[in-house]
């Protein structure tokens, strides 16, 4: 097996395992992240009616600077949004992901903004 394909196997592993231990409601939807080279995406979802009650993308928008910058940015428009749905409180999807640099940017931005995870 190649690096690559074991990396992939053990991110969707990861996901895998987060995701069986979390699960969205409508008081507390699941906030999952999703992010790539170029752009980020987070949405809250209900998992019981399995419906998206926000998201937020950087896809579209002219947003400059870092990936850092993006997160942030899409942490702020989402938590505003969440309000606007009267969602206080969250819980994180990390998608498999480690919870440090572009994510924590993005969490940290969605707490300044009145989130509660």
């Amino acid at each position: 097996m190649n690096s690559l394909a074991k990396k992939l196997r053990n991110k969707s592993l990861r996901k895998n395992r987060v995701r069986a231990k979390i699960h969205g409601t409508a008081e507390r939807p699941r906030l999952t992240v999703t992010i790539s080279n170029m752009h980020v995406s987070a949405q809250l979802v209900d998992d019981d009616k399995q419906q998206t009650i926000a998201a937020s993308t950087t896809v579209g928008s002219k947003q400059a600077g870092t990936m850092s910058d993006k997160c942030a940015f899409v942490g702020t428009d989402l938590a505003k949004k969440a309000k606007k749905a009267k969602i206080e409180s969250v819980v994180l999807d990390r998608n498999g992901r480690k919870y440090a640099g572009r994510l924590h940017a993005l969490a940290e931005a969605a707490r300044k903004e009145g989130l509660v995870f």
